[in-house]
This record gives structure tokens, C-alpha cells and sequence, in this order.
């Protein structure tokens, strides 16, 4: 088999499988989790709260190195044949998901931090989940979509066009 073929399918394998437990845990978290952490005493909440976030951060920052790398080269291989076919929707979907994949980067990263800066998303951290969870979904949307429509027929320029006139057929008789 192909050396990087077989890199092609790890990459493509390793950011599914960091899309499906980043989203998963986060999704886990808001409609399992919270609703437990809610049901608890406060002070309680709040060391196994921060007992999870230890235990957390360092898959959502593992993930995120992963979302990178496998992301980054997924796209420089497929770019090259949708670049051939003219397909500018292609980047136009993936620019997209690039853009709110950042987004829930830094989201998921604001929840499991300490900076003060996003101690506001901590605060309100069911809605920051939910916004989350929504955004990650778009995201999935687009890659399904993106995936699957596959790669357009390549344009033809209109000079390599040949031209044929219909030729008009006279009966014998």
C-alpha cells in the first residue's frame, strides 16, 4: 500500500476520532454532567466541577493540537484537485468551518482554563456548552456536505472548446 495513502487514512481517521470525543465529552457534559452538578450543593459543584476540568483540559488541548495538525493536512491534500476543478465553493465551506472551528477551539479552551479573561464563559458555562455543541454541529454539517458532494468535473477553458456546426442532410430522390 501506499506510504501516503496510509497517512492520508490515519489523518482522516485521527480527526474523526478527535471530533467524536471532543463532541461527545462536550455534549456529555452539558446534558449529563450539568444537570447533576446542578442537583449538588454548591461547594460540592465546585470541586468536582474542578475535578473534571483538570481531568478534561488536557483531552480538549490534545484534541485541539490534533484538529490542527490532521486538519491542516487534510486540507493541503485535498486542495490541489479542487483548485484543478475551479470548485470555489469548496474553499468557500471549508474557510467556514476553519473560521467556527477556531471558534469552538476557543471556547472549549475558555472552559477548561483559568484565564480571567474568560472567566465570564465559566460563569455561564451551560450556555457556552450549548453554543458549543451548536457550532460543532454546523461544523459536522459542513464537513458531511463538503465530503460528500466530492470533487467537481474540472471546467474546460472556452478556448479549448471545439465548436461543431450541425451539418444539414439532403435526401437523393
Amino acid at each position: 500500500m501506499d506510504t501516503l495513502l496510509v497517512v492520508d487514512i490515519v489523518s482522516r481517521v485521527l480527526h474523526l476520532l478527535t471530533a467524536i470525543s471532543l463532541i461527545g465529552g462536550s455534549i456529555y457534559a452539558a446534558f449529563v454532567i450539568g444537570p447533576l452538578l446542578r442537583s449538588l450543593g454548591k461547594e460540592t459543584a465546585e470541586d468536582i466541577q474542578s475535578s473534571l476540568t483538570k481531568r478534561w483540559k488536557m483531552w480538549v488541548h490534545g484534541g485541539i493540537a490534533l484538529f490542527l495538525v490532521t486538519g491542516f493536512y487534510n486540507y493541503m491534500r485535498a486542495m490541489p484537485a479542487h483548485n484543478e476543478a475551479g470548485d470555489k465553493i469548496y474553499h468557500a465551506l471549508i474557510g467556514t468551518k476553519m473560521l467556527l472551528a477556531f471558534g469552538v477551539m476557543l471556547i472549549a479552551s475558555g472552559l477548561v482554563g483559568r484565564s480571567r479573561a474568560f472567566q465570564f464563559m465559566r460563569d455561564s458555562r451551560g450556555l457556552w456548552q450549548m453554543i458549543l455543541i451548536f457550532l460543532a454541529v454546523v461544523i459536522v454539517g459542513l464537513s458531511g456536505f463538503v465530503k460528500t458532494r466530492g470533487i467537481p468535473a474540472p471546467k474546460v477553458p472556452a478556448a479549448n472548446v471545439v465548436s461543431v456546426e450541425p451539418v444539414a442532410i439532403r435526401a437523393n430522390g
